[in-house]
Parts: C-alpha cells; structure tokens; sequence
C-alpha cells in the first residue's frame, strides 16, 4: 500500500463522519452549482456535473436539494451565488505541504478563514506555486469492496480499469481507491459502470508526488489542521502529502 493509500484511507473515513454529520451537504451542494454553471445543467453533457450528482446522491443529499441546486447553477432558478475558485497553499509542522480549495463568493473571507486556521494550528502560509507542484492532478474513484453481487476482488477490479485508463488500485480496506490521469476519470468511470461496479465516489483530486514521514505527534498536528480548514463552508478540499505507519495512524486513532 503506497504512503498517499494510507491518509486516503483516513480521508475516506473522515468523509464517512462528516457525511453522517451533514456537515458535507453544503459542500455537495455548491460543487453542484458550479459544476451547472461551468459545464451546463445536463448531467449527461456535462461529466463534471454528472460525477458531483452522484456523490452528492452517495452522500444522501435529498434529490429536491440536488435538482434545485442545478438549475440555480444553469440559471433555470434564481439565487445561485457568484462562487469563485481559489487554490490556497500552506505548511503543517514538520514542513508538510497543504493545499487548500476554496469556493467562495467572498474572497476576502476566504482567505481570512484559511489563514486564521493554520495559524492558530502551527502552520503557515506559503506563496503560490510553493507547495503545488508537490502534487499531481489525478482522478480518484473510490470503489467499495461490498458490492450487491458479493465481495469485490482486487484481479476483478483490475481487470475492469486497466484498459480503461487506470494507472494504479490501491487497497483502502474496506474500499479500493482507483488512480488515474484527470483526463482519463470519465473513461475509468464509464468502464465500472459497463461492468455491474458500483463505486462511491469520482472526482479529480490532487495526488502528492512525494510524501512527508511523520510521528503520532505530527500526524495529530496535521489533522488538526485539516480539521480547522474544513471547517470553514469556503473550504471544499483539502489534501497533503504527509505519511505514517500504520501504527502511527493506529495510536493517532
């Protein structure tokens, strides 16, 4: 299992929470809307969109939520916000890099909000192009071990995405996460749906290149971090490229 399985395993789980909390709908719901106004509200032209639609639908988002979201995004209902993409950049302690996405129709906030929560939580911000080229633009599918038909098995999995596009498969335990290039997310998604695979999430993401060893300490002071960053509604993701052992994450919990 590479480094990057390891934090993705506990983003995956962490998702899980925030998902049972309800503190993910709002987000679901404005990658929806701007996903309408970039690309157009029909899923089916528009992949972007097709792909927030689903894991919003994963996530439980009630259906009203979603169509309303839609056509406030394709302009088909009045009050869709302004939101504007902004990447920040950042160190954790330890020299862990952090790159922050924000969709916000306040920038001034944003970024506030941003730099409050790594200051208060040990860490810094860095100017532009600093830490992201630490990371690679790839798409992720994340794609559960328990399907309807029985267990999934990895040769299974393989066989499916490979011709498809599918880079590498990494065994998350209680799901596989499929890596691939950005490009290629559609085609990789299309592949598990012509083979009966049912997945939870495809999104493009970004992927460290390299990875940042940490103890139980620094794996708690990176999270903390993450923590205050989600927090925020202008937040949408968060990714880093620190690392630890399995113990490590074990003792961090």
């Amino acid at each position: 299992m590479s480094g990057h399985s390891k934090w993705a395993t506990t983003k995956h789980k962490k998702a899980v929470v925030d998902a049972k909390r309800g503190k993910m709908f709002a987000k679901l719901i404005k990658n929806i809307e701007v996903a309408a106004r970039t690309g157009g509200g029909d899923p089916a032209a528009n992949p972007t969109l097709y792909d927030a639609i689903q894991k919003a639908k994963k996530t439980s988002v009630p259906n009203d939520n979603i169509d309303r979201a839609v056509k406030r995004g394709s302009g088909a209902e009045a009050g869709g916000a302004d939101y504007q993409a902004i990447t920040y950049e950042g160190y954790a302690p330890g020299g862990v890099a952090v790159l922050v996405e924000c969709l916000t129709d306040n920038k001034n906030r944003a970024a506030g909000e941003v730099r409050t929560a790594m200051n208060r939580n040990g860490g810094q911000m860095a100017d532009p192009g600093s830490v992201a080229y630490l990371f690679n633009r790839k798409g992720v599918v994340i794609v559960p071990k328990e399907q309807s038909s029985g267990d999934l098995a990895e040769d299974d999995l393989l066989l499916a995405v490979l011709e498809a596009g599918a880079e590498e498969v990494n065994d998350l335990g209680e799901s596989f996460e499929v890596l691939c290039e950005a490009g290629d997310l559609v085609t990789v998604r299309t592949a598990l749906q012509d083979g009966g695979i049912d997945y939870d999430s495809a999104e493009v993401s970004f992927v460290p290149s390299m990875n940042v060893e940490v103890d139980a300490d620094g794996a708690r002071k990176v999270l903390r971090i993450i923590d205050a960053l989600e927090d925020s509604d202008d937040v949408q993701n968060v990714y880093s490229n620190f690392d630890a052992s399995d113990e490590v994450m074990a003792e961090v919990g």
